[in-house]
């Protein structure tokens, strides 16, 4: 019998790939709607910011889809870190060619832009992993934003990114960014009952029907909430190991001993890591 088979699923409940017919709780919906009405009444630039794994990637993705209807999304994801290489993404971003110099970049994207704009279908810049711009590339992030009419911003900007982006933004030489920031929003962790909830909302939407498909004992989803800390993607890693170890076993349900299992499945691979990056380090001859 299929690994899925076993426990009742038609799909994969906890593959790490964000998903967006597996969002879970309002937090996602409240943040779509600032971001929303942010951009709706015409703000220039925007900041979501969050720890690695607690969604922001899966909300970048569901704003893009969310505002195809009436804008022109363009998004990019740990992009070029100067003018030029920003310019040209997001010339082929909006189906423009992006090739030539600086200056021909600039005025293709402006009068593209204007195109856009007179359409009534504003351009939204969405950039993931915004912190891996650097001070350069945040800089051009500005310049960028300076594209506008006398009334409204042909170019309206969303930044998704680690704590890193706000260390970067505090720097007293991109205060000029910092200063032009509409809103900054906030991803974070689950609570403890929430990542319970969050796990049996995933392993339900993958099963049959919609479930209810109770795979995981209290105690399992329990450990998990709080050895996850809540963050998203490392529950999916934990939850998606004791699955594996339970159907190992022929369980049909996961208990705590399959997440114990998981954990140290996982410190092993993290010390494998160590173990190798200590060696790779090392000075040959």
């Amino acid at each position: 019998m299929s690994y899925l088979a076993h426990f009742g699923l038609a799909r994969p409940p906890f593959a790490l790939t964000p998903d967006s017919d597996l969002v879970f709780g309002d937090t996602p919906a409240r943040l779509l709607a600032a971001l929303d009405y942010s951009l709706d009444r015409g703000d220039g630039l925007l900041a979501v910011v969050g720890e690695v794994g607690t969604g922001k990637t899966l909300l970048a993705r569901l704003l893009a889809r969310r505002v195809a209807d009436r804008a022109e999304p363009a998004m990019l994801v740990a992009p070029a870190t100067d003018l030029r290489g920003l310019m040209r993404l997001l010339c082929r971003e909006l189906g423009l060619s992006g090739q030539g110099a600086r200056d021909e970049l600039a005025l293709a994207l402006q009068d593209r832009l204007l195109e856009l704009h007179a359409s009534g279908r504003p351009a939204v810049l969405i950039v993931d992993e915004a912190q891996a711009l650097g001070p350069e590339g945040l800089e051009a992030i500005r310049l960028l934003s300076n594209l506008e009419t006398d009334r409204a911003k042909l170019l309206r900007i969303v930044l998704f990114g680690q704590p890193e982006l706000d260390r970067l933004l505090a720097r007293h030489g991109l205060r000029q960014i910092r200063d032009r920031l509409a809103f900054r929003l906030e991803t974070a962790p689950f609570d403890p009952a929430a990542a319970r909830a969050y796990i049996a909302h995933r392993v339900d939407r993958c099963s049959p029907g919609g479930g209810p498909n109770r795979v995981f004992a209290d105690r399992a989803a329990a450990r998990i909430a709080r050895v996850s800390r809540g963050f998203p993607r490392r529950i999916n890693v934990l939850a998606d190991r004791a699955l594996l170890a339970a159907y190992a076993e022929g369980a049909r349900r996961v208990e705590r001993a399959h997440v114990a299992a998981a954990e140290a499945e996982d410190g092993a691979r993290l010390t494998g890591a160590g173990r190798w990056l200590r060696r790779a380090a090392r000075p040959v001859g």
